[in-house]
């Protein structure tokens, strides 16, 4: 009991650590608005009780290609693989259905209807609310990274440097709740709820170990002792900017998801085997589904290489969901 207290009084101060730590974080991003929105609904006109959906169980897009392709894809709930030829439509596909939830109301609600020619049904029908994140892979300099850097204090290069930056927030809020969570677990006392407060921590834990794992051959590894990223690599300590494009891309990709606390989401990748080595996109969605198996993955790709860990059977080509259409 008397080690159980001792751990109650250091989660505390380390969630006032943390907490500390994010309004200082906050206060960099005052007056600075970001394409990148917190993709949590929250109805706070009705305070009422929000019904996330778990998933999306079918798309309807008659607007590809101003209407002469009909595209009607059934998806699965875990993982979903777009594929085909290029200039065929995959990203513009993936770009319909994120521009369809961030279209959504403001007060949240999903409502069930065609909008600009796309229809999505999500399971349960019931739901009115989504979770969803989406990543590019891009990594093209920001034309305004000076500017970017005086406001942040950060030297940012590249659009994978502010989505990383931009990820340092989401971060913090994760690393708060789930202490939060292991406090009030902690304060049950059974052996039951002490055993869900170590799995809570295993899972941030599994996240570095993956981390570094993948970053071995250059003798990179999380800063465990730091709230924020940063690497020690032969006693240097690096910031995350620093990392290569590869480094930063897989950072990104596992961050998310851990930062999705195994809630359902759905997670949008476009082509996210770029400048990944061949092994770490064998890897890819494994790795994803460990930290967060209840996100549903939906991302296009080239590359053979993302499906080799067993998941042939959830690619879809381009081409088996397009029906003709007819010109407007």
């Amino acid at each position: 009991m008397r080690n159980g207290h001792a751990l109650k009084i250091f989660l505390c101060f380390s969630i006032q650590k943390l907490y500390n730590d994010k309004k200082n974080s906050y206060l960099r991003f005052e007056g600075l608005k970001s394409d990148k929105e917190e993709p949590l609904i929250h109805n706070s006109a009705t305070k009422s009780i929000m019904k996330y959906a778990e998933y999306i169980k079918k798309v309807d897009i008659t607007s590809l290609w101003s209407g002469r392709k009909h595209i009607v894809w059934t998806l699965r709930p875990d993982v979903n693989v777009l594929s085909g030829r290029n200039g065929e439509g995959k990203s513009t596909i993936l770009n319909k259905l994120v521009h369809y939830l961030h279209e959504a109301p403001q007060t949240g609600e999903l409502q069930h209807i065609t909008r600009q020619g796309v229809r999505i049904d999500f399971h349960p029908q019931s739901a009115d609310s989504v979770r969803y994140d989406l990543i590019r892979s891009f990594d093209r300099q920001i034309v305004q990274s000076e500017a970017l850097s005086k406001i942040t204090d950060q030297k940012l290069w590249t659009e994978l440097d502010w989505q990383l930056y931009l990820l340092q927030r989401r971060y913090l809020d994760y690393q708060v709740n789930v202490g939060n969570r292991m406090i009030a677990l902690l304060t049950k006392g059974s052996p039951e709820a002490r055993q869900e407060a170590e799995e809570a921590a295993k899972i941030k834990t599994r996240f570095q170990d993956m981390i570094d794992d993948l970053f071995a051959e250059t003798g990179k590894t999380i800063d465990r002792q730091s709230n924020e990223l940063q690497f020690q690599q032969y006693d240097e300590t690096l910031s995350p900017y620093v990392l290569s494009s590869g480094e930063k891309q897989i950072l990104l990709i596992l961050l998310t998801a851990l930062t999705e606390d195994r809630r359902p989401y759905v997670f949008f990748m476009d082509e996210p085997e770029a400048s990944l080595h061949f092994e770490w996109q064998k890897q890819l969605i494994s790795l994803v589904r460990e930290l967060n198996p209840r996100a549903q993955i939906i991302l296009t790709t080239h590359s053979p290489a993302v499906i080799m860990d067993g998941w042939q059977d959830a690619v879809t080509e381009v081409s088996d969901i397009t029906l003709n259409g007819h010109k407007h």
